[in-house]
């Protein structure tokens, strides 16, 4: 309460605007997320193309690609971009995907992870959950920001489900948020605060501890475990 008897939020120690995320690299066990360059185009390009039926694409605003050279060209022109700024996801030196930071909004602490294109090579490995943590990581530990977005087509099943499992909570739709490929898309959010990320932190880094998979590979806990 405020001096006038209204409710007000809690005081906040410190309300400074947090960095750019800056162009660097972020190194795990499994993969490494790395800024888009040039030098990833080729590799993206065949990685993506072994996904025939073009699935990963139905829920993105640009794509699909047949051709190599079309797909450099917007490979050339999501670099030039700060926001979003793409990110490629490497495994055993190749990219493999592609994630990106968005809707940066330092003054109010608060960062969107999106743009995120998974190749048939990426879907369903430790890698896949990986990339997933180095980002929040760098934007929570090493940028400091408060609130960590996640938005997809309402419709878009499986990225609600990547959502929820990665902790991320489910604040509500945003009707006819926006239209893309002909069509109309009513947004879910979803996101994480720096108050959730401690106790997230410690689920991701014992899923991804070598001790948490079997001699074929297969989980022993899950990423939900406490």
């Amino acid at each position: 309460m405020n001096a006038l008897g209204q409710p007000i939020g809690l005081p906040l120690a410190d309300t400074s605007p947090r960095p750019v995320p800056p162009r660097t690299d972020m190194v795990g066990r499994y993969c490494s997320v790395v800024p888009l360059s040039p030098d990833h185009a080729d590799d993206l390009y065949t990685a993506f193309r072994a996904d025939e039926e073009d699935r990963i694409w139905t829920y993105l605003p640009n794509g699909p690609y047949h051709d190599p050279a079309e797909f450099r060209a917007w490979v050339d022109a999501a670099i030039a971009q700060d926001d979003p700024l793409m990110h490629a996801i490497v495994v055993d030196g190749r990219a493999v995907g592609h994630a990106s930071y968005l809707r940066i909004n330092p003054t109010s602490a608060s960062i969107e992870v999106g743009f995120i294109n998974l190749s048939p090579a990426l879907q369903k490995t430790r890698a896949a959950t990986e990339f997933q943590f180095l980002m929040m990581q760098h934007a929570f530990d090493e940028l400091g920001y408060r609130r960590y977005e996640w938005k997809c087509d309402a419709l878009n099943a499986p990225s609600r489900r990547a959502a929820e499992r990665l902790g991320f909570t489910y604040e509500g739709t945003f009707r006819q948020a926006t239209h893309y490929k002909g069509r109309n898309r009513d947004t879910a959010w979803f996101s994480i605060l720096d108050k959730e990320w401690p106790k997230l932190r410690s689920r991701f880094e014992s899923w991804l501890s070598e001790d948490n998979f079997d001699t074929v590979g297969v989980q022993i806990r899950p990423l939900q475990a406490p």
